[in-house]
């Protein structure tokens, strides 16, 4: 083969194998995109005392609704507001998180997934 026609054949094969390990950093182990991934991580860090976060598992605290059925009971998107302003419940076990736009966007696209 001649030289420069094996350097191109290399450099189209490098080029095409450059997009693999950034699509493997895409999506996590679980299925997850990034974004979904730190939703998930603020959803266990300020929630998983009492809630069931993840796709199984009971919640902690009796009675606190797993967050794989939130979508049962009305569109996730509806907590954008709530998440924002501050989620103020009837009973006084529950503190009061407020998460930024972007905390929120991540913990939107976490609850979407848990419905796949």
């Amino acid at each position: 083969m001649h030289r420069a026609t094996l350097h191109a054949s290399l450099v189209a094969l490098a080029a095409a194998l450059v997009p693999l390990p950034a699509l493997s950093q895409a999506v996590s182990q679980d299925g997850l995109s990034p974004a979904e991934q730190r939703g998930r991580n603020l959803l266990h860090s300020h929630c998983s005392r009492c809630h069931a976060v993840d796709r199984t598992g009971t919640s902690p605290l009796q009675g606190a609704p797993p967050f794989r059925t939130l979508h049962q009971r009305y569109p996730v998107e509806s907590l954008e507001e709530p998440l924002a302003e501050g989620i103020v419940t009837g009973h006084p076990e529950m503190p009061e998180f407020r998460f930024d736009p972007n905390q929120i966007g991540d913990i939107i696209g976490y609850l979407k997934s848990l419905q796949r």
